[in-house]
């Protein structure tokens, strides 16, 4: 009887004890939660009960498995698998702790500078999310590191894998020279400030949003909601188009071919009633002027200004339909069309007359006589 009822009082207490204290553990967290609201730290401390938990039951059973007697002829092996547990289960606790704190030091931060200076809010986010990424992978190879050492085979062993540390660190490098570039160029973007999450950036004629960045690669989402994954380096190498470096605000232009019979004063009033009603333009500057001429129209180019590269696109597609539809309305002789009615003679010159085909000479189409044959 006594071998039945130790290893289910041990067991069993291990288990009921892990519950009740992530239970409460969870509870106190729950009304700091409710109490601060300011703050995000306890709810994100919430979503680490599962490791916590679990590092709580490896604990008391580890401690307390050699009282239970059971499985005596693996004491060893079972021993193993709660250390490898623990382990695990407090890097797991570690890391989720690490990025509650992270996140909320940045929330506390976005609030205080989100409408003073969104650019370097963005920066800080970036930074943010690199450095969570690289303490993650630093606790992750401990973890590693430290499993890897619970086997008596492994520490025998140490000695000669550090004599060969400096020509396994050689063959890693070069194997691995692509990694590491990109690794490099994701520190060298998130300090550099070079580009940011948020960003509205232009690559291989993409326009899009930086969405993500990690050590190796950056996620740029689309206007239609594509993602395009490229890796770091490109953008430490190449040449790219970034609209939020600096002010986010941007001058967009708006073309149209009128005739060159337009009432171009009449279309700059249309212009200024159009932005009036528009509230994406945030009323720095507009302009309309003539940039170029081709024999049948006009090229005339409106000059707008937003606080962003989303509103100034919505304004310039705002500008150009209002305008068509003005021109329609008001002044369809300004819209561009072929002219086909006869050309004026000089007073004096003798109209040709037609021949017989109707057709007048200056209108019928040139062509080669056909060639006679040989």
């Amino acid at each position: 009887m006594d071998d039945v009822l130790r290893p289910l009082i041990v067991v069993g207490g291990s288990v009921v004890l892990t519950l009740l204290l992530g239970w409460a553990t969870d509870r106190l967290l729950r009304k700091a939660d409710e109490r601060h609201h300011e703050t995000p730290l306890w709810g994100l401390l919430r979503r680490a009960r599962v490791p916590y938990q679990l590092l709580l039951c490896a604990v008391l059973l580890r401690a307390s498995y050699d009282e239970a007697r059971l499985l005596t002829s693996h004491d060893v092996a079972v021993g193993r698998v709660l250390t490898l547990v623990l382990i695990g289960s407090a890097a797991w606790l570690a890391i989720r702790i690490a990025a509650a704190v992270v996140e909320t030091s940045y929330t506390r931060y976005a609030s205080n500078h989100r409408e003073r200076n969104p650019a370097r809010v963005r920066r800080v986010r970036t930074q943010v999310t690199l450095i969570r990424r690289v303490v993650s992978a630093a606790v992750g190879v401990v973890a590693v590191a430290a499993m890897l050492l619970t086997f008596p085979a492994m520490r025998a062993a140490g000695a000669s894998l550090l004599a060969s540390a400096g020509i396994l660190g050689i063959v890693a490098g070069v194997a691995a020279q692509s990694t590491l570039s990109n690794m490099f160029a994701g520190l060298q973007i998130a300090f550099g400030d070079m580009v940011r999450i948020g960003d509205t950036v232009v690559v291989d004629g993409e326009w899009g949003t930086v969405e993500e960045i990690t050590l190796t690669f950056l996620t740029v989402r689309t206007w239609d909601e594509r993602r395009i994954t490229m890796p770091v380096s490109y953008f430490t190498s190449k040449p790219f188009e970034n609209w939020s470096r600096g002010t986010p605000q941007m001058t967009g232009t708006v073309f149209w071919h009128v005739d060159h019979s337009a009432p171009l004063d009449a279309m700059r009033e249309r212009l200024r009633d159009i932005l009036r009603e528009c509230p994406e333009w945030d009323g720095r500057a507009y302009n309309l002027t003539v940039t170029d001429t081709t024999p049948s129209t006009l090229e005339v180019r409106a000059l707008v200004t937003a606080k962003d590269a989303d509103d100034i696109w919505t304004v310039r597609v705002k500008v150009r339909e209002q305008m068509m539809r003005f021109l329609a309305d008001e002044h369809p002789y300004a819209l561009p069309r072929v002219n086909t009615a006869d050309a004026v003679l000089p007073p004096g010159t003798a109209r040709e007359s037609a021949p017989a085909d109707g057709v007048p000479a200056a209108r019928r189409l040139h062509t080669h006589p056909p060639r006679q044959p040989r």
